[in-house]
């Protein structure tokens, strides 16, 4: 046996085919490696949290959920396990949305013997690395979070911290961008010296140059002293380009031998100066999609983006809302010197049914509006909250949902949609037998609310006891047509999840049992 195959670990295969099971513990029993297998999402999740795995192996469409949606769950369990999707739905949506994920591999069924050993062998390396190797202490300070979305993003910040690489920071607005890159300057190398801000959305193309390289006396009209720019005070620091997507093209071009050659000129001065800074930038922008239109230079994004992060929206880390909100009240008491708030169960549910387009800078804001409505009062309650805010969570419970579910695959993706491939299978292949989807056979239309003329049989109903009528024959309708799939239920009615398991509750419908 060869070096690289000398390794021992706990694998968990999550595959509803029977045969593909047992066609993959036979494999890895060969290569002395232990295995255990599970039929369904629920399974597979009730395993890991049972004991440590070192590898899963995942398939994307299972009985009672989409493997993809799961990997943020999976690889915060206990141990931190690899994950190598092995699925029987080739797709390279699928494939991309994986490796953002941090997939250790994307195999398609049937996956040759060698390449599915070779992965295999190749993933517990590196995991049994990653367990030896000494864990980074960070000072997180004001970075709040528990859940496997926000574990990455801590994971990101430690690499980054120990590298003097590049940092391009994406995300919507209000989810932390300048927060995590002062997080990563404070435990860098650099953190002794300064972390310096420059807005690049506040200033004019005149002013940008001015205030990255500075000036000299008499250099435009108002310069009536020397001034030093922000690049030359980040000397030894971090330089942090706070919505760089909106840096002027003409200042890209000069910006870009800043960051090569560390040399910079100041306005109005012949001679050239040095400055050694690390550079951090961050934009909600599409920067790929500007470098194609031209709006932005595609050597000047390879440069910044050397390492990336994409923070996630609060939407898609609604676990972490209690934490937050405890931790940011708790931070209002100490600033108006006030006692200690507690709270009541309806303020956690409303602010948990929210969608925070704004994301976490909108929550500090409600959560201080609501300190302030509560004055003197011990407890927090829903009645404190902004009224915009308590409204647009009624409407969504009432059916006038907020549309912006937090969508972790495509909604192809999600629904299991794509043609499986059509590879011949050999001796050296993982089996996995042809399948007929119900996509296959049937295609996506709307549910049909059957059944009108029958609620006008005996007698007119209320307006109210009618739509009470639809909605629940709508969602039994919905859920008989995508097989109790939710993530192809909440892509076809365009529900948030919260909003559907709202209105399953409040028309006591149930799911299909798997």
């Amino acid at each position: 046996m060869n070096q690289e195959t000398e390794t021992f670990g706990r694998i968990l295969v999550i595959d509803d085919d029977l045969e593909v099971r047992g066609t993959m513990q036979s494999l890895l029993s060969r290569m002395l490696l232990e295995c255990e297998t599970a039929g369904t999402l629920a399974d597979g999740l009730d395993a890991l949290a049972a004991s440590e795995f070192d590898l899963v192996f995942l398939d994307v469409r299972l009985p009672d959920g989409n493997g993809l949606n799961a990997l943020g769950q999976i690889k915060g369990m206990p141990g931190s396990p690899e994950v190598i999707i092995l699925t029987g739905q080739g797709d390279p949506d699928g494939a991309e949305l994986a490796i953002q994920g941090g997939v250790w591999d994307y195999l398609v069924k049937p996956s040759p013997i060698k390449q599915t050993m070779l992965s295999v062998q190749r993933a517990l390396k590196y995991h049994m690395e990653k367990k030896g190797a000494t864990p980074v202490a960070l000072d997180l300070d004001n970075m709040v979070g528990h859940g496997p979305e926000m574990k990455q993003v801590f994971d990101f910040i430690a690499q980054a911290a120990r590298s003097h690489a590049g940092v391009l920071i994406t995300g919507e607005t209000g989810t932390g961008k300048e927060l995590t890159a002062q997080t990563i300057h404070e435990n860098s190398f650099r953190s002794g010296n300064r972390f310096v801000v420059v807005d690049c959305a506040s200033l004019t193309e005149t002013l940008l140059e001015s205030t990255l390289f500075g000036h000299r006396r008499g250099a435009f009209t108002g310069a009536d002293k020397d001034r030093t720019g922000l690049v030359k005070l980040a000397d030894g620091g971090t330089l942090f380009l706070d919505e760089v997507g909106e840096m002027p093209m003409s200042t890209q071009k000069s910006f870009l031998r800043v960051l090569q050659e560390k040399r910079f000129r100041p306005v109005g001065e012949t001679r050239e100066e040095k400055s050694d800074f690390r550079i951090v930038s961050a934009t909600n922008k599409n920067l790929d999609q500007m470098v194609e239109s031209g709006h932005f230079r595609g050597d000047l994004l390879f440069r910044l983006k050397t390492m990336s992060m994409e923070l996630p929206p609060l939407r898609c880390r609604l676990a972490d809302i209690k934490l937050l909100a405890m931790h940011h009240v708790s931070r209002l008491c100490e600033q108006y010197d006030a006692p200690v708030k507690g709270f009541g169960s309806d303020f956690f549910e409303v602010l948990s049914s929210y969608d925070w387009p704004g994301n976490v800078r909108e929550l500090f804001n409600v959560l201080e509006r609501a300190f302030v409505a509560a004055g003197e009062e011990r407890t927090l309650y829903a009645m404190h909250l902004p009224r915009d805010v308590r409204i647009k969570v009624a409407k969504a419970s009432l059916g006038g949902g907020m549309d912006r579910p937090c969508k972790d695959v495509s909604s192809q993706a999600a629904s299991g949609m794509e043609p499986r491939p059509s590879q011949s299978q050999s001796a050296d292949t993982v089996a996995v037998p042809p399948v007929q989807t119900h996509w296959q056979t049937n295609p996506v239309q709307a549910p049909a609310l059957e059944g009108v003329d029958s609620l006008f049989a005996q007698s007119t109903p209320s307006l109210k006891e009618f739509k009470s009528q639809m909605e629940k024959r709508y969602l039994e309708q919905l859920i008989a047509m995508h097989d109790g799939d939710v993530k192809a239920i909440l892509a076809a009615s365009g529900l948030s999840r919260s909003h559907f398991y709202a209105l399953l509750k409040k028309n006591d419908v149930q799911m299909k049992a798997d």
